[in-house]
């Protein structure tokens, strides 16, 4: 029987540094209804939900046609862990895989989640989930000590070590998984790479400044000729 997969955008009120994000508006639209837009061009899931204990932010959800959760105000506070926070959303989901997002990675898009959820289908045993990464190429510290090579014989940056960092664009995972780990990440993870490009977050002023231009020009190369 095929299993049923549907997307989650986990998104609450109350962030810090960039007021009212998911909301604001972003290139014409914003950061929820450009996710959700996306996720409703990818191929492959049977439904989008989205999970907040903000009204507004539902009631756009409600005006594009997915689902919606409210979530408990506990589950939306800067206390809570957010190991707990995974394991409500998942609770609160009717599917058997969940592909977990984030309004704040708008250069991701139907390409991108369609390719993790390709990748899901095609996974050897081994693996139990897919998780997005992205290189990491830089020069780390730690205590006064280089981690990622010898300062005697300095690389380039390019030949360091291949260190990954989750980027947590896209999961794809059992959604009993989620709940038993109370985490996103599956027991035997396969690393799906990504690029800078799909990789770009928001956590800042200047982050959401730059990602709207990035974005906006990603869309004019799209609509030359």
């Amino acid at each position: 029987m095929k299993p049923i997969i549907k997307a989650v955008i986990p998104v609450r009120s109350g962030s810090l540094r960039v007021k009212n994000k998911n909301l604001k508006p972003f290139a014409g639209s914003s950061l929820l209804e450009l996710k959700i837009t996306q996720l409703l061009k990818t191929p492959g899931l049977d439904g989008v939900c989205v999970n907040s204990n903000d009204p507004e932010m539902l009631k756009v959800a409600e005006q594009l046609g997915v689902e919606t959760c409210l979530r408990e105000q506990m589950f939306a506070t800067n206390e809570i862990p957010m190991s707990a926070v995974y394991a409500n959303i998942a609770e609160n989901l009717v599917c058997d895989v969940v592909l977990f997002v984030h309004a704040t990675n708008p250069l991701a898009d139907e390409v991108t989640y369609s390719n993790a959820i390709r990748c899901y289908h095609g996974l050897d045993e081994q693996y139990d989930s897919v998780t997005t990464v992205s290189d990491v190429k830089d020069f780390l510290y730690w205590n006064g000590k280089a981690l990622n090579y010898d300062p005697a014989n300095k690389p380039r940056s390019q030949d360091l070590p291949d260190i990954v960092k989750l980027n947590h664009v896209a999961s794809v995972l059992p959604r009993k998984t989620i709940i038993e780990r109370s985490d996103i990440l599956g027991h035997a993870p396969y690393f799906l790479k990504l690029d800078d490009m799909e990789s770009t977050d928001i956590d800042t002023d200047l982050d959401f400044q730059i990602a709207e231009y990035l974005y906006q020009t990603k869309q004019a190369m799209k609509s030359s000729p």
